[in-house]
């Protein structure tokens, strides 16, 4: 597998004229889907269209930012990943790695603070290396937050939260009656982020595959056919722009 390409390449979008910057989603999720038929569509190994992924990725984080998104979580590695062949696995933490090194510096000077969320402990310890050292460098950043859902899964993240509740009951410390929803938010991996107000899945599958399953309660959600390594600005501007014809009710009723 090559290299990534290196972070010169990047273009500023362009955003389009209709897009209100008064009503930008604070935080968009993303579910990164189609990897592997874009690439078997085009002839390649799955690995290939992980690649052209990450080449995506970099363009809507950029993207995003340009638009004024706070927050932009995308769901980079699941729980149930590891059930793939190694040689995938492997490749795609190879990517990681080398994505993150190629890009860091431009974090930086883009004041893009990056976040990972999942149970990182489990993964290889060149990964974790290289996402503390970006984690640590950009730690008191101010823009766009790029959280990175890594070795995530929804219903591990509420069973973690819970296991850290209870230990607070186990101590005396809190009271079993006292428990409600802040009680659960205040241990997901996460916790300063808010919830998402848009949810974007790529290549038309029409379901949440274990993600944020606790913080995507009222989100918005946006599904498209076009599959992850074809999500340019254009198409996630398209999203944002959808979004906003969207009337939010949190349960209920808005005249």
């Amino acid at each position: 597998m090559s290299n990534p390409e290196p972070n010169s390449e990047s273009n500023e979008p362009t955003l389009p004229a209709d897009l209100d910057p008064e009503r930008i989603p604070v935080h968009v999720a993303i579910i990164m889907d189609g990897n592997g038929r874009w690439a078997r569509s085009h002839g390649h190994d799955r690995l290939v269209g992980h690649n052209q992924g990450y080449r995506t990725l970099k363009e809507i984080v950029f993207a995003a930012d340009a638009a004024g998104v706070k927050y932009l979580t995308v769901y980079g590695f699941s729980s149930e990943n590891w059930r793939r062949p190694q040689a995938e696995v492997g490749g795609l933490m190879e990517l990681m790695v080398r994505a993150m090194q190629a890009e860091i510096e431009e974090l930086i000077e883009r004041n893009i603070r990056v976040r990972v969320s999942g149970r990182v402990s489990a993964l290889p310890a060149d990964l974790r290396d290289v996402f503390s050292d970006a984690m640590s460098r950009t730690a008191e950043f101010a823009g766009l937050t790029f959280n990175l859902a890594i070795n995530y899964g929804g219903r591990a993240e509420v069973v973690d939260a819970v296991r850290a509740v209870a230990a607070l009951v186990k101590s005396g410390d809190l009271q079993p009656d006292e428990i409600d929803d802040h009680h659960i938010a205040a241990h997901l991996y996460s916790p300063e982020i808010p919830d998402p107000d848009l949810l974007i899945r790529t290549a038309g599958e029409m379901r949440l595959s274990n993600f944020l399953l606790w913080e995507t309660a009222y989100s918005e959600i946006y599904v498209t056919q076009v599959c992850w390594p074809d999500f340019h600005p254009e198409q996630f501007y398209l999203a944002l722009l959808d979004y906003q014809k969207r009337v939010r009710r949190f349960g209920a009723v808005v005249e």
